[in-house]
């Protein structure tokens, strides 16, 4: 396998966001995830920047770089243009196909965002269908959202979506050759690839953890696991 740093430098997303860093810290000062995260992103292309494989290896196995909510706020305050939050996506691209994302527990959550969101793409042509989501897997959300969605299409209705019927409005269904289309475009980008990816590494360490793992769905204890899990490491000290 060639460097890390060569297989990033493979990645548009890459190139375009590492261009002349000076280090000066101004995207970390920047970053709402630095606020509330052990995340530095200064650090993170400090260190990506310097080339050390054993260095990058250690950053596609931990939890750093799925900190990062890509919202892009590095961008506009860079003096150099460059663009930390590419070099994080590239570095995520990079763990996924290698599989080092397994060896984080923020990493192995791709699996669980495969499974619903990027599944939920194929299905209903969204990426979070509203009646799609579980009330029992969000206790976060409160009653109201329970209620909503056992009473999603009178709720959604008086508010004007034309929900899961064909034609215009918001919530509507998607046409067959639509999401037909959708992937194909995930084959032809690598997307689908990169499922793939996801879903054998994911399967490798749940075998390795003794997880039951199944080829489709949630229901299976991994995706229990991945989903649920917070060891409540993931701030500053």
């Amino acid at each position: 396998m060639s460097g890390y740093h060569e297989l990033l430098m493979q990645d548009v997303r890459f190139e375009e966001g590492l261009k002349a860093c000076m280090n000066c810290g101004v995207c970390t000062a920047i970053c709402p995830a630095a606020e509330f995260y052990d995340y530095d992103p200064r650090k993170i292309v400090d260190l990506v920047q310097s080339g050390n494989n054993d260095e990058i290896e250690k950053l596609l196995r931990s939890d750093t770089i799925w900190y990062c909510g890509e919202c892009m706020s590095c961008k506009t305050r860079c003096p150099r243009g460059n663009t930390p939050a590419f070099v994080v996506m590239a570095l995520r691209t990079l763990s996924q196909k290698t599989g080092f994302f397994t060896e984080s527990e923020k990493g192995r959550q791709q699996f669980a965002i495969k499974r619903t969101v990027g599944e939920n793409i194929f299905k209903y042509g969204y990426c979070v269908a509203t009646y799609a989501v579980s009330p029992e897997m969000h206790r976060e959300q409160g009653p109201v959202w329970e209620y909503i969605i056992e009473n999603t299409r009178d709720i959604y209705e008086r508010l004007g979506a034309n929900i899961d019927e064909h034609g215009e409005g918001p919530l509507r269904r998607i046409p067959d050759d639509a999401r037909e289309e959708l992937k194909k475009i995930f084959e032809v980008t690598g997307g689908t690839g990169l499922f793939d990816a996801i879903e054998k590494h994911s399967k490798n360490k749940a075998i390795e953890m003794g997880l039951e793992f199944d080829d489709e769905g949630i229901d299976n204890e991994y995706f229990k696991e991945v989903f649920k899990a917070n060891n409540n490491k993931h701030t500053p000290e």
